[in-house]
């Protein structure tokens, strides 16, 4: 019986949420991957390793910036490889490109899973979600032949395949004229100093209240661990940090292996935006915070000193490590 083909979409760089999701994709079947962008010679490398024999190239230009013409290439994709289940790494603009693709389609749409596979009773896929602010664990069926899928991150560790494949890159034909009354104005891209985007790292320090708007320790330590940077809504209320670093029910969810929140006290709209992390550690001066109550390491004291300290540790531990 030929393989199940699974179709990986990059929409932009092939970073490790892309790999990820072609880790679980290899569970399901044989991974195709379609990009929206060129690929470059460590991108087809990193494929490779990952088991991905085939992948498409839409050449967009900006329109790809436009959820309406990306879910055009990902049906069009899907439809030019036989695939029958589509995975995306979760984004905000993920979830649009994928509801696009999904109606294109005539698929089912999971948003968010953990974890994904088939039911060999029914020929249905099944994903796995955490729903109401982290607290309910449920499963998902698509009931129609095609899925379409977003994946949380960090919810797969991206391992190489059993046997590494020689990447072919082939263009894919796509329509990229704008829907009507769709124009793009203007796009802005916002530095992001060298760390990972925080809606996918592994690791995420994030600094609340407590730091009285003084992140310097918050970032050091983040940069010691290449994490990424959040922060709640008092800070951004205050104006401490940019809305696009918090964290919560009206920010961004996160589901990193490692979360640091320092000087949090652990509020229930912050609370459900990163619950489903992996291993939480809470710096704070009050021992009754909250956040100090779920977390599974809690150190009690002032972050300005604490945070600082334990950046000097790991940065004296990283060097040893290199000299030997």
């Amino acid at each position: 019986m030929t393989a199940r083909q699974v179709l990986v979409v990059a929409l932009g760089d092939v970073r490790g949420p892309v790999l990820e999701a072609v880790t679980l994709a290899r569970t399901l079947g044989t991974p195709t991957v379609l990009s929206l962008q060129p690929l470059a010679e460590p991108d087809l490398h990193a494929l490779g390793t990952a088991g991905v024999e085939r992948a498409l190239v839409a050449e967009l230009g900006d329109a790809r910036h436009a959820a309406a013409v990306a879910g055009r290439a990902v049906a069009t994709a899907a439809e030019v490889t036989g695939a029958h289940r589509v995975l995306l790494p979760t984004s905000f603009v993920a979830k649009e490109v994928a509801a696009h693709a999904a109606w294109l389609l005539d698929a089912g749409l999971l948003l968010d899973v953990a974890s994904l596979a088939e039911d060999g009773d029914t020929d249905q896929v099944v994903g796995g979600k955490r729903v109401f602010a982290g607290t309910w664990e449920t499963r998902c069926a698509v009931t129609c032949p095609v899925a379409v899928a977003t994946v949380r991150a960090n919810a797969v560790v991206a391992t190489p395949a059993d046997r590494a494949a020689s990447t072919a890159a082939e263009p894919l034909q796509v329509d990229a004229t704008l829907p009507r009354g769709l124009e793009l104005l203007e796009r802005e891209v916002r530095p992001t100093a060298g760390r990972p985007a925080l809606a996918e790292a592994a690791t995420v320090v994030l600094g609340g209240r407590g730091t009285e708007g003084d992140f310097a320790a918050v970032e050091e330590l983040a940069d010691v661990l290449g994490a990424a940077v959040g922060t709640t809504r008092d800070c951004v209320d205050e104006g401490w940090q940019p809305h696009d670093a918090q964290v919560g029910q009206t920010g961004v969810t996160i589901a990193p292996r490692l979360y640091i929140g320092a000087g949090i006290s652990g509020a229930p709209h912050h609370h459900g935006g990163m619950q489903a992390s992996g291993t939480i550690v809470a710096v704070n001066v009050d021992p009754d915070a909250p956040l100090v109550q779920i977390a599974d390491f809690a150190v009690i004291g002032d972050l300005q000193e604490i945070l600082p300290a334990a950046a000097a540790a790991i940065r004296e531990h990283l060097d040893q490590s290199r000299g030997s």
